[in-house]
């Protein structure tokens, strides 16, 4: 083998260095949140990314009851969800879930991006959704991650 020839590495799980990142939600559009949130997870963000090994971070979305969609998506968005029994459908327009449930909204956008393996319900598991500004990770030391979008007022 030549000297100057490059060599790919190959992540191995025991080698990842896995970061705490925190994401201010407020103002923020849904979408453009979790495709950031997503590729935090998934560790795409990283030089040393493998996509067979979970090389992600670790991300808290704070103050998720505060999210936006744009134009007449807030009024038209629904979600679907199926019981199991016929005729079971059942649909929840965005209005709904950011009043009752605000962090369903941002968790079924940022888990919609994650592939649909084991490995990408593991991934899943590392994005931790708060509605207001308190969470229970500050032992962990999270950074501030500046999202590349202006806030909607």
């Amino acid at each position: 083998m030549q000297q100057n020839q490059r060599i790919t590495q190959s992540l191995r799980k025991e080698d990842v260095q896995q970061d705490w990142w925190i994401v201010d939600a407020a103002g923020q559009t849904v979408g453009r949140i979790a495709t950031q949130v997503a590729t935090l997870l998934r560790g795409k963000h990283k030089p040393s990314f493998t996509p067979h090994v979970d090389g992600g971070d670790f991300v808290v979305i704070i103050n998720a009851e505060q999210v936006v969609m744009e134009g007449k998506r807030a009024d038209q968005k629904e979600y679907f969800h199926y019981t199991g029994y016929p005729g079971g459908g059942r649909t929840r327009s965005f209005k709904a879930v950011i009043r009752t449930k605000p962090t369903d909204v941002l968790d079924l956008a940022v888990k919609g991006m994650l592939p649909k393996t084991p490995l990408g319900r593991a991934i899943g598991k590392k994005v931790k959704i708060y509605a207001g500004t308190e969470h229970p990770h500050a032992a962990q030391q999270p950074k501030p991650y500046a999202l590349p979008y202006p806030k909607k007022s």
